[in-house]
């Protein structure tokens, strides 16, 4: 097999790896905080012990911690809205949402950056509303899973913006970020949990028998090994190619949630619709940003 094959069937095994992240959303009993609590502690884990195994854990700095762990929190709280999105609606909404995220970047990258706003950006972004509208019209059961997931998406385009720029303040290789914003999100969790079993009495933060699986194999398999696989494609392939094909990532989520738990019976003509033109709008970004 060709080294460029071999790279591009990597980089495929991760963004179907990804995929997957929905899906044990809704297999895992938990809330959404309890739920990212726990797969954060497992992918700190996992990723302690493939750094050290690497010879890649080093020492960092407690300015540069604390800046990274920083990201890490709004990195958990964008996990945590996105899993409530999936439970309160369903695995196929969650994931659409998730793609409006091109939207939220447009729209706070020139306040956070100070920098003026891109007409293009700003028109692709329009088509990214319009097909949320359309998603919006949909039974209004499913109206608080849409705020969810767009509400994980907002903050998944603020984390992805401070990351940049913490990144470059710190020089920190990405996979040691990784680390030091999981260990971020973790503590934060673990500071909320008090008062998410208080404001939430019935819910319960021990996992059930079945969930503990679910919760390795997503802490572990299907979040550290697709960033892994994500680094090692960088090096070899362009970064237009890697995001491009990360496009397909709620693709494959819709596609898993039809085929395991009948998805496709829940949803309706409005919803299809608004999710190619939310994909249109990204693969359309994607393009225009071609180096």
């Amino acid at each position: 097999m060709k080294e460029q094959t071999r790279t591009l069937v990597i980089l495929h095994t991760a963004v179907f790896l990804a995929g997957w992240t929905g899906i044990f959303g809704r297999m895992i009993s938990l809330g959404g905080l309890p739920l990212v609590w726990y797969r954060m502690m497992i992918s700190v884990a996992t990723l302690v012990a493939v750094l050290a195994l690497t010879r890649r854990l080093h020492k960092v700095g407690w300015r540069a911690i604390a800046q990274i762990a920083s990201c890490g929190i709004l990195l958990a709280l964008h996990w945590v809205a996105f899993f409530a999105s999936i439970q309160t609606a369903n695995v196929s909404i969650g994931v659409a949402c998730i793609a409006t995220t091109c939207f939220f970047t447009a729209l706070f990258d020139p306040l956070i950056n100070r920098k003026k706003a891109s007409g293009p950006e700003v028109f692709l972004s329009f088509l990214s509303i319009v097909g949320v509208l359309l998603i919006f019209s949909l039974d209004i059961r499913y109206r608080l899973g849409i705020a969810l997931g767009l509400l994980s998406a907002a903050l998944y385009s603020v984390f992805s913006l401070f990351n940049i720029n913490v990144a470059r303040r710190t020089g920190e290789p990405t996979d040691t970020m990784l680390l030091y914003e999981l260990v971020g999100g973790v503590l934060f969790l673990t500071l909320c949990i008090p008062i998410y079993t208080k404001l939430l009495p019935g819910e319960s933060v021990a996992p059930e028998s079945r969930d503990i699986l679910w919760l390795v194999l997503l802490g572990s398999i299907f979040t550290v090994v697709p960033f892994l696989f994500q680094l090692q494609a960088l090096r070899k392939l362009s970064a237009f190619t890697v995001n491009l094909t990360y496009n397909l990532e709620p693709l494959y989520s819709i596609a898993l949630a039809a085929l395991l738990f009948g998805e496709h019976r829940e949803v309706g003509w409005s919803f299809w619709i608004g999710l190619v033109l939310i994909v249109l709008s990204v693969l359309l970004q994607t393009r225009r940003i071609r180096p």
